[in-house]
């Protein structure tokens, strides 16, 4: 089965998460163990690892690392990604939620949606780096990585 089972976000070293950015958090993780793609693709003459998948993800030494383990507990694969080509991506969608989160609780339904809508259009735009990124890696589909950014955004911005 070419999916994630269970996720762990490695977030030991970050400060408690806002209530909203824990709102966020929760709900890609169930979104994301519900239904996702994920396969790891062979290497050379070696096959990949059968899934499901446990997905350990962090950031470490200024670098997000996906820690891909069977359901066993036996490493499939490691693989460091630079946060480089995030930085600016995860900083737009940090402000837009920011103004999204407060236009919910001031503004009229019209304007709530336009700023959801730019939202939705960051949101796609780091889902298509991550799976950049991650080609030869990973295989996922654009839903799997939409989730997967989210917590990315929550790693990298420390909650």
């Amino acid at each position: 089965m070419s999916r994630i089972s269970q996720i762990d976000l490695d977030d030991r070293n970050l400060p408690p998460p806002t209530p909203e950015i824990e709102q966020e958090r929760r709900v890609a993780i169930f979104d994301l163990i519900e239904d996702n793609s994920f396969a790891l693709p062979a290497r050379g003459e070696r096959a990949a690892p059968e899934g499901p998948y446990h997905l350990g993800l962090a950031i470490r030494d200024k670098r997000l690392v996906f820690d891909v383990a069977s359901e066993a507990g036996e490493k499939a694969a490691e693989f460091h990604l630079s946060l480089s080509p995030f930085r600016q991506v995860v900083k737009d969608y940090y402000q837009i939620c920011e103004s999204y989160f407060t236009a919910v609780k001031t503004l009229p339904p019209s304007q709530i949606e336009t700023i959801d809508m730019a939202r939705r259009g960051i949101h796609n735009e780091g889902s298509r780096v991550l799976q950049e990124r991650l080609e030869g890696k990973a295989e996922i589909d654009t839903d799997t990585a939409r989730r997967l950014f989210t917590l990315i955004c929550v790693l990298h911005f420390g909650g």
